[in-house]
């Protein structure tokens, strides 16, 4: 009973959700069959999670964030302005060339390190992570999972989904950028009220605390990348290498912060109970939803139809979860609906930013701010993220129309 009150709400939503899933394949509503099949396909992923956080913590107890984030200030010269066109330009670039999860695991710290060092406040930086990470993940396969769903389903390469997404990706960024600075940015220049235009004053070059400590962790997630971008190397097996490169070099030179909660046990429990919930309401009838909701009649699709597929997407993600619903929403279109799987790709990657369960970076996104201790107010959080899902969907959609 004591273990119970200390739970956090998260912990009991992550505990309900799998205990969930688990009751709807003892009572039949979820075949076992399915349920081992959608348990396989996600285990990769588990072992991902784990280790690219277990990386990340180790990482920034190093030191190595605070540099990145030094480094970022430093380039800004104290402009204000400078300063957000930079992070902006920063979360774009990594998102799409990495990958969305990985962006909101390793970006998450050096954006709130960043915000400590020059004396700004968190939110500003925290939100251009974690919007960024979900409407910058259009343009190449490797930018989210279901980019690589849909490259195959289009049997595109690499550069052709770039050129089909290019427009798209840089209009849904743009009206991204300009909720960050009207919700987050224009307000957190309150706190440099002195300066006009508002400035602030770059920090020294850190010294870590460990050099070697310093050096392995940095050479790690340099490694973790370059395998990821460069050789091809799955996800799960670069963020599994680097982290027990990382935890070998801890074990030696610093141990006290090797400990089971390094790993984040909430993710672990809550991704498979929400892939079996979903699945459940899928086999329940998700699937007819869609296919009738997204049928234009076979006729060509017009801008009324691309956004009413993009906007099905975006909704549904954030009441369920964008991975299960693009794969259901795949399978509902047609062979040929090239257009209308584009415009549920972008509902489903720019739309999940009103729900923190909406996609798997914005969960990432809350376990690292939880963390870091930094406070985001959940009614704020729904509220905005409200307004940007819309205006980065629609825009998106829009120009995907012309």
């Amino acid at each position: 009973m004591h273990v119970l009150t200390r739970l956090r709400p998260l912990d009991r939503l992550a505990a309900g959700l799998l205990a969930c899933g688990l009751l709807c394949v003892g009572a039949g509503l979820l075949p076992a069959a399915a349920a081992s099949a959608a348990v396989t396909r996600i285990a990769p992923l588990l072992v991902f999670l784990g280790s690219v956080i277990v990386l990340a913590e180790l990482t920034g107890r190093a030191g190595v964030f605070d540099a990145v984030a030094t480094a970022v200030a430093r380039l800004g010269r104290g402009r204000y302005g400078l300063l957000f066109v930079l992070c902006v330009a920063f979360a774009s670039v990594t998102t799409a060339a990495l990958n969305l999860d990985t962006t909101a695991v390793l970006l998450t710290p050096v954006m709130l390190s960043l915000a400590d060092r020059v004396g700004l406040p968190q939110l500003p930086l925290a939100m251009t992570t974690v919007w960024l990470a979900n409407t910058a993940s259009l343009l190449l396969p490797v930018s989210n999972l279901t980019n690589l769903l849909a490259a195959d389903r289009l049997g595109l390469a690499p550069r052709e989904m770039a050129a089909l997404m290019a427009a798209p990706q840089l209009a849904a960024v743009a009206a991204t950028a300009l909720c960050l600075w009207f919700f987050s940015w224009r307000p957190g220049a309150k706190a440099l009220r002195d300066a006009r235009p508002p400035r602030y004053v770059p920090p020294a070059r850190p010294r870590p605390a460990d050099p070697v400590l310093f050096r392995v962790c940095a050479a790690a997630c340099a490694g973790f990348l370059v395998a990821t971008l460069v050789a091809d190397v799955p996800l799960w097996a670069a963020s599994s290498g680097a982290a027990l490169l990382v935890l070998a070099v801890f074990a030696v030179r610093d141990p006290a912060p090797l400990r089971p909660s390094l790993v984040p046990w909430r993710l672990l429990v809550l991704v498979p109970g929400l892939l079996l919930v979903v699945e459940t309401v899928n086999a329940a009838g998700l699937h007819g939803l869609l296919a009738a909701v997204l049928d234009t009649g076979g006729a060509s699709p017009g801008l009324s139809e691309l956004l009413r597929t993009a906007g099905t997407g975006a909704v549904l993600s954030n009441a369920l979860n964008n991975l299960p619903v693009y794969l259901a929403g795949e399978a509902a279109l047609p062979a040929g609906a090239h257009e209308q799987l584009a415009a549920l790709l972008i509902g489903t990657n720019a739309g999940p930013l009103v729900a923190p369960w909406a996609s798997l970076a914005t969960l990432l996104w809350w376990e690292r701010c939880r963390r870091h201790g930094t406070t985001v107010r959940p009614l704020r959080f729904v509220l905005t993220g409200l307004v940007t899902a819309v205006a980065a969907t629609t825009a998106a959609t829009v120009v995907l129309a012309l």
